[in-house]
């Protein structure tokens, strides 16, 4: 087929020829004629059959010049000759083309190996146009102040519609100058952020993150800061995004812009880092780029904002759990830099160094007393201390924190007054506060017997019985395991005595129908350790809830039976003769 580009048409041909190409009333090579051929020719290439992975690989460079011709569409080519040969050039080639198109589409082509030859050195014209309009770009020869900016698609746009709008904008990242590479910045972030199925489709465009992770190194602080804040966007979507930016080698630029860059620059970075040394893998690449490092210097001077801080301590939290990682991080002065940051009203700060030196911590004496020694535990008890303004997740860190630091010397706890706090929460703390110091006071009652008799000593056991009747069959076991463990102690059970009413509600719980079994079991197995003491076998024989005792041993249960031998011996005998018969 001839191209009639302005000439008139045989008298046997038709006006609305739906095969020939869009036409200029006055031909001249132009930016919006071009725009016109390659958009007809996508259009026209949807319909071809044969060869249609080449096709699909021509749509797609044809599909890149017309975001970049979009780009500089207002442009004076008469003013510019590099660009207007350009244009002409690509007029003729897409002219090539769309010749090609016409004879796949009416399989009127000699062979397919010759077709697809043809069609081989197409696509390498067209990337050669895509290559010199970008050099003409870059060498600055076009008025930027004309460019036009593609409409963003609207909310009912197809998915074609929006892959166009962000070929767009990675066309000006490409071929645009500073001011157009900021607009388009500024519009991919803003996509990014409204609507996830633009990282998506981002995704899938060959070369854009490439390119965005390239800006990481641009001397342009607002471009750096702009690329960081659109990877880590990215970086914060599927594992896939988070592979294709590792692939493209992203982490060693985002170390970076951590040394380097500006505040926002490294928050974007670390956040990022963050989302990517989730995988262990990362972590080591991480390293290996010395991001350690750049890490500890932000957590270890007042530089950084606290957000940053902020983020730096989770990447490294990320990294402390690889061994050779923490060693590392030990020898960089890890301990001291965070027990510095535990001294911080901010909450986040608090919680990400509490979690990192308990990682290090962690089966490791050794680390638990020097964090001891350089202040860390008074630091944490402190915060524990229901005159401090600390939320209940800080309280949470700290007591967790105290737990896994390996550190359970009663005798330093109790000077910070650790048992105090802990005693005042059972009393007087909301439920969530009580449920903490419940978890506390079974982890002490756990660590020796010198804990048991200072916490009977402070009062825990009277506050613990009434945790046996508690809503939360969680809080009831926590209660009644604790209170066991403390009544093993000899000494213990004497004050346990003291309170009349101790026995009697045990006994009184073991009658509930209802009842939970595991706390059954514990209250059980209180009972069969205070036997041991004459005062409570009397005042076990005198309760009018022993029978509770004798229906389970009844029931063949082991403990209640034990129970009721015990209390049943010598002089008791006779008071239970109502009860039961052996």
């Amino acid at each position: 087929m001839k191209f009639n580009m302005g000439e008139e048409k045989s008298q046997g041909e038709s006006n609305h020829d739906q095969n020939a190409l869009p036409e200029s009333s006055a031909w001249k090579p132009s930016i919006r004629l071009a725009i016109e051929l390659i958009t007809f020719l996508i259009s026209q290439s949807h319909s071809i059959r044969v060869l249609s992975v080449k096709w699909q690989s021509i749509r797609t460079r044809l599909e890149d010049l017309l975001s970049g011709l979009a780009a500089v569409q207002n442009s004076n080519s008469g003013e510019n000759p590099p660009l207007a040969a350009a244009v002409s050039a690509m007029i003729d080639t897409i002219k090539d083309c769309h010749g090609l198109a016409q004879r796949c589409i009416d399989r009127s082509f000699c062979g397919k190996l010759r077709m697809q030859s043809d069609l081989d050195i197409i696509c390498s014209k067209l990337d050669s146009h895509a290559k010199n309009l970008a050099e003409i770009y870059t060498a600055g020869l076009l008025r930027e102040s004309y460019a036009i900016v593609v409409s963003r698609p609207g909310l009912s746009a197809s998915r074609d519609d929006m892959k166009f709008y962000v070929k767009d904008l990675f066309s000006r990242l490409k071929i645009g100058g500073k001011e157009l590479k900021k607009q388009a910045f500024f519009a991919l972030n803003e996509v990014f952020y409204e609507d996830e199925k633009y990282v998506k489709i981002a995704m899938e465009i060959a070369g854009l993150v490439g390119v965005l992770v390239n800006f990481l190194d641009c001397q342009e602080i607002d471009l750096q800061e702009e690329a960081a804040k659109a990877i880590s966007t990215i970086a914060a979507g599927f594992d896939s995004c988070k592979s294709a930016l590792v692939l493209a080698g992203v982490i060693p630029p985002l170390i970076g812009v951590l040394e380097g860059g500006s505040e926002t620059g490294r928050e974007n970075s670390t956040r990022c880092l963050m989302k990517l040394t989730q995988n262990s893998d990362n972590a080591w690449s991480v390293s290996a780029h010395g991001g350690v490092t750049a890490l500890m210097k932000i957590c270890s001077n007042c530089e950084s904002s606290t957000e940053v801080v902020g983020l730096a301590c989770g990447v490294l939290r990320n990294l402390v759990g690889v061994e050779e990682i923490k060693k590392f991080m030990i020898e960089e002065g890890a301990i001291a830099a965070f027990i510095k940051l535990l001294r911080s009203k901010d909450e986040v700060l608090f919680i990400n160094s509490a979690e990192i030196l308990q990682t290090i911590a962690i089966g490791d004496g050794t680390i638990g007393q020097t964090i001891y020694t350089e202040g860390g535990i008074a630091l944490l008890v402190q915060v524990l201390d229901p005159k401090s303004s600390f939320s209940l997740k800080s309280r949470e860190m700290a007591l967790k924190s105290i737990v896994n630091l390996s550190f359970s010397s009663i005798n330093i706890l109790r000077s910070y007054g650790f048992l105090d706090h802990i005693l005042f929460f059972l009393r007087h703390g909301e439920a969530s506060a009580q449920e903490l110091a419940l978890k506390a006071a079974s982890w002490l009652c756990g660590t020796s017997e010198e804990a048991k008799k200072d916490m009977a000593e402070a009062g825990f056991m009277r506050e613990l019985v009434k945790f046996l009747d508690a809503k939360s069959l969680e809080a009831q076991e926590m209660a009644a395991e604790t209170l066991y463990g403390m009544v093993s102690v000899p000494k213990n059970r004497k004050l346990f005595m003291q309170d009349e009413e101790n026995v009697s509600l045990i006994l009184q719980m073991l009658g509930e129908e209802e009842g939970n079994s595991g706390r059954r079991r514990l209250l059980l197995s209180i009972l069969v350790s205070l036997t041991s003491c004459h005062s409570a076998r009397k005042k076990m024989a005198h309760s009018g809830y022993l029978k509770n005792v004798a229906k389970l041993a009844e029931a063949e249960v082991s403990d209640a039976k034990k129970i009721v031998r015990k209390v049943s011996s010598n002089r008791f005998s006779r008071m239970l003769s109502g009860f039961w018969h052996f």
